[in-house]
């Protein structure tokens, strides 16, 4: 047996996803297609037929994926905090390192890549519920640490907005940002202006 036939059957139905959610991250909802996949990954068409009916398959199972490792996995790590400024502060660091210059592939490109494509059948649903996870989430930290509901929910869209456009500016014009340790001081900067309470 030839290595590369060894390569297609060691392939599941998680390395399709991985590869499928990576695509994702690089080129947006087009570029999570079977066969430069399949090239990609050293394979057939035939070796993702085996783990998915169809296209749409395969990108539910790489939002799942998003949806569980970038949002529930994330909550589930900064709950381990007894302290809500403590899980709050912690959160937005995780957030905005994961969309920092030179980060690894994949954090904030997934963002924008399924807000380009918000109206997709298969995206709307999952964009929907997601947000309103973590802005529950977020609403919640800042109602524990002393804001009233309602300013704890504009708190919580103005970190989650932050969040998103620091994305759109790694993608689009990174060199408005600092790098390096200067882009840490600066997500320390803009983590304590949004927890620090004001009036």
């Amino acid at each position: 047996m030839d290595m590369a036939q060894g390569k297609r059957e060691a392939l599941t139905a998680d390395d399709w996803t991985s590869a499928g959610l990576e695509a994702l991250a690089r080129g947006g909802l087009a570029a999570v297609a079977v066969e430069p996949l399949a090239k990609a990954l050293g394979t057939t068409k035939g070796s993702f037929y085996w783990h998915f009916a169809d296209r749409n398959g395969l990108i539910a199972a790489a939002l799942a994926r998003w949806e569980q490792r970038d949002t529930e996995l994330v909550i589930a790590a900064v709950e381990s905090e007894e302290c809500a400024t403590a899980r709050l502060r912690n959160l937005l660091h995780l957030a905005f390192a994961s969309v920092q210059v030179g980060s690894a592939p994949g954090g904030g490109s997934v963002e924008l890549a399924l807000q380009a494509s918000a109206s997709h059948p298969l995206v709307a649903p999952v964009l929907h519920r997601v947000t309103e996870r973590r802005l529950a989430y977020l609403t919640g930290l800042f109602t524990e640490i002393g804001l009233s509901p309602a300013r704890a929910r504009d708190r919580g869209l103005l970190a989650y907005s932050a969040f998103l456009g620091h994305a759109q500016l790694v993608h689009a014009t990174p060199e408005v940002l600092p790098h390096g340790r200067a882009f840490a001081t600066h997500v320390r900067r803009v983590v304590d202006a949004l927890v620090r309470d004001e009036d």
